[in-house]
């Protein structure tokens, strides 16, 4: 097994990496317990695919559980499904003894830590993602959240989970599109901060494609490294920690416009080919740099241009209306290099609307 560590003094939790490990997720809560009880908070589609395989390893080690569903899908990432799933944990004598397993993606996990963080002023919880998106990136860090009208992820907070444990086994169950979708995330990482990570990615590409899980491993850990040093240095986003929004200033815009019907991963690719050819044109990146940029994204399958019939004004609106704006100014996460980037409000409206 490996084991990683998000060292936040008192509030540090491992990362544990396993093939097979939902099936000893039990064995590992029993050893390090953080309540006496626990709510498998899923969707119903993944409560379907993992649900009893999850309580299942609980119960063998004497462990209460019981699983909580919501419906699939971004649409419920909302105020309202965590007043429903309160009232559900009421309901059911859930009390600050109790803690909750956030299992599934990204929406899961956001909606989870924010019912967390919320729920009698807060219980504990712990994350097991099951898509490769969710398991690099959004399950690691404490970010929760929902969405509202005017933006993505406008109501949350900072709320660090007790473990994160990642099984490569459940990505061999997940659709093609769900393993692009974390891909995005993926190369991300290459471009902010480890040149040498890129590299391995453009040899890699096929084995990674190719579900090889060996490899997977080494990537998903890799990207959990990279998070946990980020987080460690800057857990509530003063600082470095905005690098991890490349990409995700004008990707969060765009799927909004899409009425949250295009995949996150696209959209972040999207944002990252704007955000790449911003750079170009304010002169701090090299063209040959972007386009080995682009070209990954594309080995990948990922889009790397926004569809037309978007509305390029209402893009720009939302930009605006970003929780990472500040004072009217839209700060940009732009490559200077692959492994390096500068976060900068020093971008025109002229030049966004250029490049969108």
């Amino acid at each position: 097994m490996r084991e990683l560590n998000v060292g936040l003094g008192e509030r540090s939790y491992p990362i544990l990496i396993q093939y097979g490990l939902m099936d000893r997720i039990g064995e590992e809560l029993h050893k390090n317990s953080f309540a006496k009880r626990y709510g498998i908070v899923a969707d119903d589609n993944v409560a379907g695919l993992f649900g009893e395989r999850l309580l299942t390893s609980l119960q063998k080690s004497n462990i209460q559980a019981e699983i909580i569903t919501f419906p699939r899908g971004e649409e419920s990432k909302n105020l309202a499904t965590i007043a429903e799933l309160s009232s559900t944990l009421a309901r059911r004598g859930f009390d600050r003894k109790d803690g909750l397993l956030a299992l599934g993606g990204g929406v899961t996990g956001d909606i989870t830590g924010f019912l967390a963080a919320c729920y009698m002023r807060s219980i504990p919880f712990a994350q097991v993602p099951t898509t490769l998106l969710a398991q690099v990136d959004s399950s690691v860090g404490g970010k929760t959240g929902v969405d509202i009208p005017e933006g993505k992820n406008l109501v949350g907070a900072f709320y660090q989970p007790k473990a994160v444990f990642i099984d490569s086994q459940v990505l061999q169950d997940l659709p093609p599109s769900e393993l692009l979708n974390g891909l995005a995330e993926v190369i991300k990482y290459g471009i902010i901060y480890d040149r040498d990570f890129f590299s391995f990615l453009e040899m890699s590409s096929k084995n990674i494609l190719a579900l090889d899980l060996q490899v997977l491993e080494d990537v998903i850990a890799r990207c959990c490294k990279i998070k946990a040093a980020v987080v460690e240095t800057d857990e509530k986003e003063s600082d470095l920690r905005r690098i991890l929004n490349f990409g995700h200033t004008i990707g969060h815009a765009v799927e909004a416009v899409s009425g949250y019907r295009l995949a996150h991963g696209s959209a972040v690719a999207m944002g990252m080919a704007a955000a790449a050819e911003l750079a170009v044109l304010k002169g701090i990146l090299n063209p040959r740099e972007k386009q080995r940029m682009v070209n990954l994204l594309q080995e990948f399958g990922l889009p790397v241009a926004i569809p037309a019939e978007y509305d390029r004004n209402k893009i720009q609106e939302l930009l605006l209306a970003d929780k990472k704006t500040i004072g009217g100014r839209v700060f940009f996460v732009l490559p200077t290099t692959i492994g390096k980037v500068i976060i900068t409000d020093e971008i025109e409206t002229e030049m966004s609307t250029k490049v969108l």
